[in-house]
């Protein structure tokens, strides 16, 4: 029996105890089980594509910010990249990104269903309520699916974000004993070089900041996801009369998923610019070039600006996690009703 299943089964059996007036109107869930999977990834690859293009730019953004060795505000930046490199500028890595994103997104989508489904189930049969059991869901399917997909996503991360500070001259005048990697033609140059000068271990520079970076805020995004959204359904349910309603269950989604990402994005934020100069920058001992540390990367920070560095970036980042979250969770519920099985 699916985790939808289970939950309305659930419901029906406090209805029949309680008086509908103290219902709690939710969107129906689809879970993994429902799911045509040949549409749900076709569908899936195409409409997450367009929404990397259009929020590329701000990511670029937020990624020179953390490597720049002096505060340089958002608008210096566009100024900067808009008049030295152009519209290309602002997409510089993308065709690596994009070429990773698919797999990646694959990835977490599957994880994500199955994690959700079975835990689901789980928490459900053991007598926990709905809103626990949407919740410890949800929790352990962002953590296994951050997981699973940094195993694809770091390399592409590493080779990207290097692509996307080439041109930044902030990053000439680094400060002693930092450098800028290698320049790359492309991003095929880029994993060549990389090969060459770090072997494969260079491609999952940050891996283990990059888990500790994205489990955690996946599974507090999705828990605080699942119970944003029942609140907010809660409060608007005399507005909706208990029926379900598309232009409704967008607002609420897209309301929950901003609700969800500006604490992740506050509390998260030093580890992400640790992880960024950890992918992006290297440093430079007796004239070899090798690999920062998490301990020279957290040096270099405090020198340039102390704990307030750790939060260069956090505008486009915050922006950049927001607008994500909620295109991203109203395509994925889109998705998903897209993909759901004819019922015979």
């Amino acid at each position: 029996m699916s985790l939808g299943a289970l939950m309305e089964e659930k419901r029906r059996a406090t209805t029949s105890s309680s008086s509908s007036s103290s219902q709690v109107h939710m969107s129906n869930d689809i879970d993994w089980q429902m799911l045509d999977k040949s549409r749900f990834f076709f569908l899936g690859a195409a409409l997450f594509s367009g929404v990397s293009t259009a929020l590329y730019p701000i990511v670029v953004l937020k990624t020179r910010q953390q490597v720049s060795p002096t505060r340089v505000s958002c608008a210096n930046i566009s100024l900067a990249i808009a008049r030295l490199e152009g519209l290309r500028g602002f997409y510089k890595g993308f065709g690596t990104s994009l070429l990773g994103t698919i797999p990646a997104r694959a990835l977490y989508m599957t994880a994500l269903e199955i994690t959700k489904s079975s835990v689901g189930q789980a928490t459900v049969s053991l007598g926990l309520s709905d809103t626990t059991a949407l919740a410890v869901a949800n929790g352990a399917a962002g953590l296994t699916s951050a997981v699973a997909a940094q195993v694809v996503w770091t390399p592409i991360d590493v080779v990207s974000q290097r692509l996307m500070v080439q041109g930044d001259l902030s990053l000439s005048k680094h400060i002693p004993g930092v450098m800028n990697s290698c320049r790359y033609r492309n991003g095929f140059d880029a994993f060549r070089k990389i090969l060459y000068t770090d072997g494969p271990r260079g491609f999952y520079r940050g891996f283990g900041i990059s888990i500790l970076t994205y489990a955690p805020s996946n599974a507090v995004w999705w828990a605080s996801y699942s119970l944003a959204q029942k609140s907010i359904w809660s409060r608007y349910k005399h507005s909706y009369n208990h029926k379900e309603d598309a232009g409704g269950s967008v607002v609420v989604q897209a309301l929950s998923a901003a609700t969800a990402s500006g604490c992740s994005a506050l509390v998260t934020m030093p580890v992400d610019t640790i992880k960024t100069r950890l992918q992006v920058l290297d440093t430079e001992e007796n004239g070899r070039r090798r690999a920062m540390t998490v301990m020279q990367s957290v040096k270099s920070l405090m020198k340039e600006g102390g704990f307030r560095a750790c939060y260069r970036g956090l505008g486009p980042r915050w922006v950049s996690m927001s607008m994500s979250a909620t295109t991203m969770i109203t395509t994925y519920e889109f998705l998903k009703c897209l993909a759901t099985k004819k019922q015979k």
